[in-house]
């Protein structure tokens, strides 16, 4: 099984830079409408949370499928969605605000959505810079529970797209229903191994009834 996996490592990497070639396709052939700036935010921004989806997905897929090579595809599919989101942010500085930092600076005080991009990007950004093993091996236990921010990064962004539509909010909903299901599923196996914790623990108790009490 290990095999197979590795095996799709150069279907993974391509997959992963496909989005971005054809962004660059699509504005060589001027095929981003009326709005180009506008339509390549959403692009990337949508691209950033799609794999952050997927990222999410590969711990329940590996629990299911006991395919404990796959680890290293939740560190890419997650680092690139850290990439799409910095495109996403460096669009949003550059071609909206000419890098004018007071510009930006009052409409992040203005735009409250803007607050919950800023949050979902800062989180990607720390869990990115502690991805690499070494921080892993020197963070120890810390190391899990801060990567449990990913799903808080999630959620800000699934706010962050859906406050800022004024129409069709049809696919932020789909990714806030992708979301609860993976937590959902993060709810049971942690009910689970708590139920199982909790009967072994009584096992011992039962089998010495001198130390019930």
């Amino acid at each position: 099984m290990d095999a197979l996996i590795n095996r799709l490592w150069p279907i993974t990497l391509v997959s992963c830079a496909a989005p971005l070639l054809w962004l660059l396709l699509e504005i060589g052939w001027n095929r981003l409408g009326s709005n180009p700036i506008q339509a390549m935010h959403i692009y990337l921004g949508d691209w950033s949370l799609r794999f952050l989806c997927i990222t999410l997905a590969i711990t329940p897929l590996q629990t299911m499928t006991n395919w404990r090579g796959m680890t290293d595809y939740r560190q890419l599919f997650g680092l690139t969605a850290f990439f799409y989101a910095t495109l996403h942010l460096l669009g949003y500085l550059s071609a909206d605000q000419a890098w004018v930092w007071p510009l930006i600076g009052i409409d992040i005080l203005q735009s409250s959505y803007l607050w919950f991009g800023l949050l979902a990007y800062l989180i990607l950004f720390l869990l990115a810079v502690t991805s690499p093993k070494v921080a892993k091996k020197r963070l120890g236990k810390t190391w899990k529970k801060l990567h449990r921010y990913i799903y808080l990064a999630a959620a800000a962004a699934i706010v962050h797209y859906f406050w800022q539509l004024k129409g069709n909010l049809a696919e932020p909903l789909f990714y806030l229903l992708v979301l609860a299901m993976l937590m959902g599923f993060r709810g049971l196996v942690w009910l689970k191994n708590r139920r199982f914790g909790q009967t072994a623990a009584a096992k011992p108790q039962a089998a010495n009834p001198d130390r019930a009490d």
